[in-house]
Order: structure tokens, then C-alpha cells, then sequence
């Protein structure tokens, strides 16, 4: 079994968006999620992440549902909407904004994208801190007068008051017997990021955070592209006193394209295979194979 420091019931989950249907990538990632819990005797657990208001769609929900069950994906214990969970979320930010940590952002997409100060990491343009040097008496006037803002992290200072981190690494495949290795968190290279969006009262680093804390997941198994999500999520754990669990991160499955599969690029979806009549089990077991159907291979981010 995966070596830890004491007793431990594994946890597990599989945390989709419910902004379209699931595509063959969602499909390996819950399989292998449930599979490695289901093995050592642990739970599994279903996450709908639907803060987006305006793209996320009950019908979408429906459908992961649907898919995952046809699939033969079953999970432990009730669903969790993070929609259910935004008095949490403001919680957070309101500890983090009273330790001196958060700002206001008023920067567009375009303001940032324009800045010749802006370096690429893997989530795209770095945040130049533009915002971060407003006086408060600015801040106060543009937030009372309406004005959009987002809320940002002042990663530097964060950083230094949480001191070095580190996240325990388990190889993929985790095999029986594999160790946890520590790897060294590094936040800063990616930035001021948001942690409460415009059009959002959260964000994806934040509300995941809170919410495996508060699932009690102990392993979290997801895609290679989030890596560097890792060491912020890392971050905020220390920054909260909240638990750190261990992070297992798998190729990406891409088309013949080289490009990740992706639900707005009209990926296989799965509810256009049960359409052509596939036998999910033999799909499940396909995939639990890595033989993944005609065209799409494993790749790296």
C-alpha cells in the first residue's frame, strides 16, 4: 500500500466543471481516481465545481451524472456543489484580506495582456501587480463607486509569511509501496493570482482548496497542466491552517493534434459514444488500460 505516516483512509475525488458534457480525458481521470480509492479500501468522492454563473448549466449536471453512472463511476456520500459553498469561500477571503494578504483588482484581460511587463507562466500572463500599489483612499472610492474588481493574493508577502513550503508527490502510476517525495513549493512564479473573480465570489484556487480540506481528500489525482496550481493551493493550505493532502499528477490525453482534449473542441464525448452504442464496460476497461480510442494518446502539458 502507498506508505504514509500513520493511519490513513484514503480519499479520493473527481471535480468537474458542469459546462458541457464529459469527454474520454474526464472519463480516465475519474476511473483511475475511484480505482486507486476503491483499492485500498478508501472512499471516492463527486465534486461539481459550478461557481461559474454563467456558464455552468443544471443540465450539465445532469448529464455528468448521467455519463459517469454509464460508465460504471460510483461515489461515496452526497454530491457537493461548490454553489452551496459561498458563505465558506468568503470566510477564507476575509481571513486572508484581515492578515493583509488580499487586493482589489480593477486590471481587464486586455490591461494585462497589453502590459510589455507581463512574463507568460503556465496559466498564461503573469499579473505585473499593477493594482497592488493603489493607495487605499483609490481602492475605497472605486469599489463604492461600483467599479468590477477582482480579488488578488499579494503573493510576495503571502509567501513570506507562510514560509518554504513543500507538497508530497506520489508517481504515476502510484504503485504499492511508492513513497511520497517532497517537492518545493514555489507560489511566487506565478504571481498575484485572483482569488475571488469579477463575476465570481471565488476562484478555482481558492474554492478547491477550501473544499478538498473540508471533503477530507487525502490524494488528489489530476492532470499534469495543474501542476503549478499545486504549489498555490500549497500556499494557501499553510496560509489557513488547513491540511495538505498528497498530489498524484497524470499525462493528459491529446488528440491527433497534439492538442489537450477539451470540451469546447468538441472532444469525444462521452454521451456521443453510448450514442454509437460502446459498451461502457468495455470502454472502462479500455481506458483503465490506457487504450484510449482512435486518435487520442497520452501527451504532456
Amino acid at each position: 500500500m502507498i506508505q504514509s505516516t500513520g493511519p490513513l483512509h484514503m480519499v479520493t475525488r473527481f471535480a468537474p466543471s458542469p459546462t458541457g458534457r464529459l469527454h474520454v480525458g474526464h472519463a480516465w481521470s475519474a476511473l483511475l481516481a475511484m480505482d486507486m480509492a476503491r483499492a485500498r479500501g478508501g472512499a471516492f468522492r463527486l465534486r461539481i465545481e459550478d461557481i461559474d454563473g454563467t456558464r455552468s448549466r443544471a443540465e450539465h449536471v445532469a448529464g455528468i451524472v448521467e455519463d459517469l453512472r454509464w460508465l460504471g463511476v460510483g461515489w461515496d456520500g452526497d454530491i457537493v456543489f461548490q454553489s452551496a459553498r459561498l458563505d465558506r469561500y468568503e470566510a477564507a477571503l476575509r481571513r486572508l484580506e484581515g492578515m493583509g494578504l488580499l487586493y482589489p483588482c480593477f486590471c481587464t484581460r486586455a490591461d494585462i495582456m497589453a502590459s510589455a511587463t507581463a512574463p507568460h507562466g503556465a496559466e498564461g500572463p503573469v499579473y505585473p501587480g499593477t493594482c497592488r500599489g493603489l493607495a487605499g483612499e483609490e481602492r475605497t472610492r472605486r469599489i463604492a463607486a461600483g467599479e468590477a474588481h477582482a480579488w488578488r493574493i499579494d503573493m510576495a508577502r503571502a509567501a513570506e509569511r507562510a514560509g518554504p513550503l513543500t507538497w508530497d508527490a506520489l508517481p504515476f502510476p502510484v504503485a504499492d509501496g511508492a513513497r511520497a517525495q517532497a517537492v518545493e513549493a514555489r507560489p511566487v512564479a506565478a504571481g498575484d493570482v485572483v482569488l475571488a473573480r469579477k463575476d465570481a465570489p471565488t476562484s478555482y484556487h481558492l474554492s478547491c482548496t477550501l473544499d478538498d480540506a473540508a471533503m477530507g481528500v487525502t490524494h488528489v489525482l489530476r492532470g499534469d497542466d495543474l501542476r503549478s496550481a499545486t504549489d498555490i493551493h500549497r500556499l494557501i493550505q499553510a496560509l489557513l491552517d488547513l491540511p495538505s493532502p498528497a498530489y498524484i499528477h497524470h499525462p493528459l490525453l491529446v488528440g491527433a493534434d497534439g492538442r489537450r482534449l477539451a470540451k469546447r473542441d468538441g472532444s469525444i464525448a462521452l454521451a456521443d459514444l453510448r450514442a454509437q452504442g460502446v459498451d461502457p464496460r468495455q470502454l472502462a476497461d479500455d481506458l483503465r488500460q490506457a487504450r484510449f480510442p482512435i486518435g487520442i494518446s497520452l501527451g504532456r502539458a
